[in-house]
């Protein structure tokens, strides 16, 4: 269900938003520690679905533990280490077309499924908990020679303050930019109690101390010295190009590869996300 609110873009009049904001706001009113534990359920649950990509030969699997639980890793190939971070819903094997170019330069993967997502632990996803698993990712290895996230694991790969990213390339794909705005706005747009919505929120802030207006991406990008290329589709749905395209234009690291027909999720193995890699190693 979390899927269908997050990736809502829907400005329409509707009848079920109608009933949806209804329902909330009433169960909210009427047992508010029910709704709540529902609505952690709904809004934080996000879905597994099965892989869209055949594994590539020589995929080797193994789990690193984290605060959120134990976390599954894909490495493919070997040399200096590219960390791979998916988003929402999402899991590694999205990468997998990506891996195996980013082995066939002479690096080696390694993705990783993010809490509560693919085949690692957890039940629920948020910036906390991806920051966390990043987190525990990059303390598995040496050395790291580069990132590359996509969607919502640009934002968390964004505010992640781990040594190893400090002075390293990015590479980030359909990235949401402005992670408050897309988030707020899609739950508004589901018609969803945004008063509930607001008391999970302030639960996981006080649980994790990460307040959520903490999160700006967006400004946080524009203090790395490292260099980023942006790929984004012009026509992508779920997170803004015109964000991708004005961060480029007042960041002096920033550069932006603009795609057309690729959308949201089939971008991550489009030409343009294979040569703005070469382009980074080079």
């Amino acid at each position: 269900m979390s899927e269908k609110i997050y990736f809502n873009t829907s400005q329409k009049f509707s009848v079920k938003k109608s009933l949806v904001n209804l329902t909330t706001r009433l169960h909210h009113t009427l047992a508010p520690k029910h709704a709540e534990k529902t609505a952690r359920k709904l809004l934080l649950t996000p879905a597994r679905p099965e892989p869209k990509n055949s594994e590539p030969a020589g995929l080797v699997k193994a789990e690193v533990e984290s605060k959120e639980g134990t976390l599954q890793t894909y490495s493919l190939g070997s040399g200096p280490v590219w960390v791979l971070a998916h988003g929402w819903s999402g899991s590694a094997s999205q990468f997998y077309p990506l891996m195996e170019h980013i082995a066939s330069r002479g690096f080696t993967a390694l993705a990783y499924d993010h809490p509560g997502h693919g085949k690692s632990g957890g039940v629920y996803g948020h910036i906390p908990a991806f920051v966390n698993g990043l987190e525990a990712i990059l303390d598995s290895v040496d050395e790291v020679a580069g990132l590359v996230a996509h969607s919502m694991g640009t934002a968390s790969s964004i505010e992640c303050h781990h040594q190893k990213l400090v002075d390293k390339p990015f590479l980030l794909i359909a990235p949401v930019l402005d992670y408050l705005d897309n988030l707020f706005g899609s739950v508004a747009r589901s018609g969803y109690s945004m008063k509930l919505f607001n008391a999970v929120v302030s639960e996981i802030e006080e649980q994790y101390r990460y307040p959520i207006q903490s999160v700006d991406p967006y400004n946080k990008l524009k203090l790395r010295t490292a260099a980023t290329i942006i790929v984004h589709d012009e026509g992508d749905k779920f997170a803004k190009f015109d964000v991708s395209e004005r961060a480029a234009g007042e960041m002096e690291n920033v550069t932006l590869i603009a795609t057309k027909g690729q959308g949201h999720g089939r971008v991550m193995k489009c030409t343009e996300v294979m040569d703005s890699f070469d382009a980074l190693i080079n």
